[in-house]
């Protein structure tokens, strides 16, 4: 339905966005995830015809978009991670005013007003101003001003950002009902992992300007398939302790979480065995551990270094 094909951006000698090519089947939900600067948003933007690409090609129904944009932004929705509102007024007259950039008018307008407000739960708020608003409910309206047209394709771009968790629940919901009750195709980006994994059927991984990994959860995990998560609480960190686990012959990964470590190695029979010998020889107390299924999580781990929200 949307693909890109080896779409590259430079800004100088730059290249923010290196070769992506992706796609979205119809109703698919489709998740991408990556680090802060990994190039996301930028390719949102040059996949909704935004921001010409230096290279590359974005085709909806097979038809070139960057040349001919119309038939895709008719049914294309954009959710910035920004809020973008007038918040002097009230989220009626930001409904009615964005309704009418899109076209629509007279009743059409004021009918999917009412249902939009009804969709995202605000319709008994609808006369207030913007700025009076929780960041929840402004992140709600943001949404609600995409949905005016009925898109067929929506872009979002982290909308749950810095959100209370109660609000951030009522969004996801909201978007899992569009995607399975309206068929919405949607490419969704997050800071949170666990949201991806709850409403996407697939999932790229872009780090550095190109995706480097994609497929389903269970695919993605499979990266990891004959590796562990060993969690390690100590009762006093060390870097030395750090080292030597790092330095293990079947460890791959080492990171300090809170009060001990995480650590991503080959599975082996005598692994917990030398994780105690390291902790006796840096005279390091072990407070717990836990061997885990290797997530989501520590695949994008694996495969950028950093965690999701780094």
């Amino acid at each position: 339905m949307l693909e890109t094909k080896a779409l590259t951006k430079k800004f100088k000698s730059y290249e923010a966005v290196s070769n992506v090519s992706l796609y979205l089947e119809e109703g698919e939900s489709v998740g991408l995830l990556g680090p802060n600067g990994a190039g996301k948003s930028t390719t949102i933007s040059m996949m909704s015809t935004l921001l010409p690409p230096t290279s590359g090609e974005v085709r909806y129904n097979g038809v070139d978009a960057l040349n001919k944009p119309q038939e895709l932004r008719r049914v294309l929705g954009v959710v910035p991670q920004e809020i973008a509102l007038y918040e002097e007024l009230t989220a009626y007259e930001n409904m009615k005013f964005f309704g009418r950039i899109y076209g629509l008018k007279g009743q059409k307008l004021e009918q999917r007003i009412k249902e939009v407000l009804e969709l995202i739960g605000l319709t008994e708020r609808s006369k207030d101003r913007v700025e009076t608003y929780s960041g929840g409910m402004k992140r709600r309206i943001n949404i609600g001003v995409t949905l005016l047209h009925e898109p067929r394709v929506l872009i979002m771009d982290e909308p749950t950002v810095g959100i209370d968790p109660q609000s951030r629940n009522y969004i996801l919901e909201m978007i899992r009902r569009l995607n399975r009750e309206k068929d919405m195709t949607i490419l969704y980006t997050s800071h949170y992992m666990e949201e991806v994994e709850k409403l996407c059927d697939r999932i790229y991984i872009m780090d550095h300007g190109e995706i480097i990994a994609s497929g389903t959860n269970q695919e993605l995990k499979n990266i990891l398939a004959n590796d562990e998560t060993i969690r390690i609480d100590v009762e006093t960190l060390s870097k030395d302790f750090a080292d030597r686990l790092s330095s293990h012959d079947v460890v791959q990964k080492v990171t300090q979480e809170g009060t001990g470590y995480k650590v991503i190695a080959t599975k082996g029979d005598d692994l917990l065995g030398d994780v105690f010998e390291l902790a006796k020889r840096s005279h390091t107390k072990i407070t717990s551990v836990v061997v885990q299924t290797p997530t989501l999580e520590d695949v994008f781990l694996h495969l950028t270094g950093r965690t999701l929200r780094d």
